[in-house]
């Protein structure tokens, strides 16, 4: 019998707001890490956009129970709600010795929308310092930009260069700024990356007995090392647009700075 998802908590989905990443480090078993490493070296065939997600992996059981695992599949359904949709899949493969960094970028075009996709990063076999890995830049994610238009930028404080066990999941906000970076171990470096659309309103999808908690805001809070000050301020007023439309709660707030550019009176001041 298959576990029960373990749905997320709303702090954890207060930190997935402000940072717009979750890590799961080494949750996979050694025997299924084993079992993906075969058939990503072997390759994976296609999957067509817009594939149920429940349909797009019946033939690759390796597959199926990493995205079974009762965290993964715990927090895809909180994400992205019960039946989400495939975008699109890849492996990503970095030889021995070689390859180039890529530049900073996002895996979107300008993306307007408040709801938003999430990118599954598995890491089937460790990534020690010298593979180099995913990098990635935490509390991104809304600042809207075009794929690599932040390319230029080398490095930013504050940014994560992903060291991890086998069997690391990575779950990121579609919009996240990040890169691979080069090999200068002996050995080959596998990622492997599955994008989701969610088909429902994101709305209270996760376990919300922990909604009225202070560490909820406190984790939206969260500010980053690449902010300066007036940058924080943008991203909280994000973040509480976010949080809006996760929650339901339309009027929802904190330290007036979404309601200050909000206040549009409609009354008419008495002759």
């Amino acid at each position: 019998m298959t576990a029960q998802p373990t749905l997320l908590n709303s702090v954890q989905m207060a930190q997935f707001v402000a940072a717009g990443m979750l890590r799961f480090d080494g949750i996979i078993d050694g025997a299924t890490n084993q079992a993906a490493m075969t058939v990503i070296e072997a390759g994976l065939p296609g999957v067509p956009a817009g594939i149920p997600l429940s349909e797009a992996y019946a033939d690759q059981p390796a597959i199926t129970a990493i995205l079974g695992h009762p965290r993964v599949a715990g927090a895809i359904a909180s994400l992205v709600g019960p039946a989400p949709l495939v975008d699109h899949h890849a492996t990503h493969v970095r030889p021995a010795r070689g390859g180039e960094s890529q530049h900073l970028h996002a895996d979107a075009i300008i993306d307007i929308r408040t709801a938003f996709d999430i990118q599954l990063m598995y890491y089937p076999h460790e990534v020690t310092p010298e593979m180099g890995g995913t990098l990635v830049v935490p509390g991104s994610h809304l600042r809207r930009i075009n794929e690599t238009d932040i390319g230029r930028y080398q490095n930013l404080r504050g940014q994560i260069p992903l060291t991890c066990p086998a069997g690391t999941v990575l779950i990121l906000h579609h919009g996240i700024w990040h890169c691979g970076r080069r090999n200068d171990s002996d050995q080959l470096r596998y990622m492997y990356k599955i994008r989701l659309n969610p088909t429902v309103r994101q709305e209270r999808l996760w376990n919300t007995t922990d909604l009225d908690s202070p560490e909820v805001e406190e984790a939206l809070r969260q500010r980053f090392a690449w902010y300066e000050n007036a940058t924080a301020r943008l991203e909280l007023i994000n973040r509480a647009r976010l949080w809006r439309h996760l929650t339901g709660e339309a009027t929802y707030d904190f330290d007036y700075w979404l309601t200050r550019i909000e206040n549009e009176p409609t009354a008419t001041a008495p002759a």
